[in-house]
């Protein structure tokens, strides 16, 4: 009879206690994680190459994708995991610098732990610390900057620029009035209420990035069903099922006995379908949207008084198209009423680099969607440049709540780590070690720019301490020449509250992991393993 651990849990169990095998091996997975996500930081990041389980490729730069892609299974790793998806929900931007942040502070933990502290000392000296970077935080944000109109194009494109740069460094100028537009275009009176979801983005291979334009209105990448192509200050009938003759649930059997009988049945079915398609006209309607097949029967019927028919598959995008004319979708063909019908200023096929689209274009006053019509050389490319725009869109709600922004390139991370090193040495207790060494973490920030930029990162860091020594506190790293400058001066900033979350959720994930102390894993679920094939000789 087993006795003591074993005897408690179930056979199969795994167990791991202590510094060595728990403590080490779970911050050994975190820096590990946080080196993956690393050199992907910056303007000058590297791409990372990940193909997932469907055999699907990335190629991209965006740590909230490869993170996501990798599919990680280590239950400590996961922690920073789940932190940068709850950054990526809260504010859609800044998921990199809460891996490398965090991965940081476990490498500074783990020094600290073979130097004899305890963790819950480590951890309170980093939550303590945690708590005064979010107070100096707020000291650096820049004066005036909580005043800006976010219906001013200008303005939005300055405070959404460094976002873009950072995923597409050279596409900065051409992509952030793009996003800038779109948003604009779809912003409630109540600019708080903004919703990510009403800027769209549509992908056509071909032409150059260049190409790209906002559309005021819905963008779907397919042709209509009939031969009407363009329709303007049209009534919408949208259906969310298909438009054809109707079918009964249950089976039925009908004896006919005479070719009279048989033509005359098929006439009745002809005559309700067309009962019901002139019902449909009759109500002003000039489009008819379904979300299913349209019969060739009701085709006919909707060619003969004049409509267009259009068929939208995706239920998300006739969600969008029906938010962007104001319709009502339908589930029982059938005559609409004067309020479920939808409006749309222009309705017209048109041909993008050999791609037929639906375009739909409304008024600034009617409808709630914008479209990013996106054009590249290749898949990848468009992938790519889709993620910037979504962090752009991110950065533009953000700004909505919040539009406090903090000096870029570094600066506000240097400026926490000399203000930090100061209270470090003012501190009495075991915590001043954590605190110093939260401090020298918080540089991965200016020293990774660096490195990624093909810098010398030590000359950088130093060079940029100097600064911040000397009273500069808004310098920051300048990626093509390394000299320490204020980048407000390109218009680059950090958001406040982006930098804010961060910061948090990386020093909560880490005070997390470092406070786990045993791993107990139960024996994994399912059957017996499937047969091994045997030995083959050479035949």
């Amino acid at each position: 009879m087993p006795y003591g651990l074993q005897a408690m849990l179930k056979e199969g169990h795994k167990h791991f206690s202590g510094l060595d095998e728990a403590v080490y091996k779970n911050i050994e997975a975190g820096k590990q994680l946080s080196q993956i996500a690393k050199t992907s930081m910056g303007p000058n990041g590297m791409n990372k190459m990940v193909i997932n389980h469907l055999e699907k490729l990335f190629v991209t730069s965006d740590a909230s994708t490869i993170i996501n892609e990798l599919e990680v299974e280590h239950p400590a790793a996961k922690l920073l995991v789940l932190a940068a998806q709850a950054q990526q929900q809260e504010i859609g931007d800044g998921t990199n610098f809460v891996v490398s942040f965090a991965g940081d502070l476990l490498s500074a933990a783990e020094g600290l732990l073979r130097d004899g502290l305890h963790t819950s000392e480590v951890a309170e000296g980093y939550g303590k610390a945690a708590a005064k970077a979010l107070e100096i935080m707020e000291g650096l944000i820049i004066p005036g900057s909580d005043k800006i109109d976010v219906r001013n194009k200008e303005e939005v494109t300055k405070r959404i620029k460094a976002s873009v740069c950072t995923k597409q460094y050279g596409y900065e100028g051409l992509l952030s009035p793009l996003i800038a537009q779109a948003c604009i275009d779809v912003v409630p009176k109540n600019t708080a209420n903004f919703n990510v979801d009403n800027v769209r983005v549509v992908k056509i291979a071909g032409g150059g990035a260049h190409d790209s334009r906002v559309v005021k209105g819905v963008v779907i990448k397919r042709g209509t069903e009939g031969s009407i192509k363009d329709v303007t200050d049209a009534k919408v009938a949208v259906f969310a099922q298909g438009v054809d003759t109707a079918s009964t649930e249950t089976k039925g059997t009908v004896l006919i006995r005479s070719a009279e009988e048989l033509q005359g049945y098929s006439r009745s079915e002809e005559d309700r379908l067309e009962a019901l398609i002139k019902g449909i006209a009759d109500t002003g309607a000039r489009v008819v949207v379904a979300g299913s097949a349209i019969g060739d029967m009701a085709l006919h019927f909707v060619e003969k008084y004049g409509m267009m028919a259009v068929r939208i598959p995706s239920k998300f995008d006739l969600r969008r198209f029906c938010r962007a004319t104001g319709a009502t979708a339908l589930v029982k063909l059938g005559a609409p009423a004067a309020d479920e019908l939808g409006f749309a200023k222009s309705l017209r096929v048109v041909e993008i680099g050999g791609t037929r689209v639906i375009q739909l274009e409304q008024d600034a006053s009617a409808g709630a969607v914008s479209t990013v019509v996106l054009r590249a050389s290749t898949e990848q490319l468009l992938d790519d440049l889709e993620r910037a725009i979504d962090d752009g869109v991110n950065t533009y709600r953000v700004l909505c709540k919040d539009p406090r922004v903090l000096p870029a390139g570094g600066a506000t991370e240097m400026e926490i780590a000399r203000q930090l090193s100061e209270l470090a040495r003012k501190e009495t207790g075991l915590e001043q070690y954590a605190i110093a060494k939260f401090a020298e973490a918080l540089e991965v920030v200016p020293r990774t720019l660096a490195e990624n930029s093909g810098l010398n990162a030590s000359d950088v860091v130093a060079s940029l301490a100097a600064a911040h020594a000397s009273g500069q506190a808004s310098a920051g790293v300048d990626v093509e020449t390394g000299e320490p400058r204020d980048l407000a001066q390109d218009d680059l900033f950090d958001l406040y509250l982006t930098k804010w979350w961060a910061l948090k959720l990386a020093a909560e994930a880490v005070c997390t992991v470092l406070r786990v102390d045993q791993i107990i894993m139960a024996k994994q679920a399912g059957g017996p393993r499937a047969p091994q094939p045997g030995a083959m000789d050479e035949d």
